[in-house]
């Protein structure tokens, strides 16, 4: 005995097969594909190698990642760590207030190509956030504060 005779049933039947595949291709998820990421101001760039997890060398210096860190793909899905052992990658970062790595954007060519302030990933160059004396710049009357006499007032 066969209850699905009915042209009906049929085009329901097959309504209903179609409509998640229909929600996936249009879903935000996919249309989000072509989007460009917006990275936080306090992003720095690096080159990030996975040791052992959590350990990692960032710009070839060892680091750590924070408890609970989250390295996005350029697919902006979750990565585990464990994943991308010693793959060498482009990264945005951010730390957490103890000092360890919390977000991880592994990033595209194109978003890789953007440049960043303070970036010096892939060039060999260490970051530093200070200037030594001789890179300073020159007073504005030529004469050293060494040179200065001092005058009382």
């Amino acid at each position: 005995m066969n209850r699905c005779n009915s042209r009906v049933a049929r085009a329901t039947l097959a309504a209903a097969l179609l409509l998640p595949l229909t929600l996936t291709l249009l879903s935000p998820a996919a249309q989000a594909q072509g989007v460009r990421r917006e990275f936080p101001s306090a992003a720095q760039r690096a080159e990030l190698v996975v040791t052992a997890p959590p350990e990692v060398r960032l710009n070839g210096r060892p680091e750590r990642l924070s408890p609970g860190a989250r390295i996005h793909g350029p697919n902006n899905l979750l990565v585990l760590s464990g994943a991308i052992v010693g793959q060498p990658y482009v990264v945005n970062y951010l730390r957490d207030s103890a000092g360890l790595i919390s977000r991880v954007w592994i990033l595209t060519p194109d978003e890789a190509a953007q440049k960043r302030t303070g970036s010096t990933a892939g060039t060999g160059e260490a970051i530093r956030n200070f200037l030594f004396g001789s890179e300073s710049p020159p007073p504005k009357d030529g004469i050293a504060p060494v040179e200065r006499p001092f005058v009382p007032k």
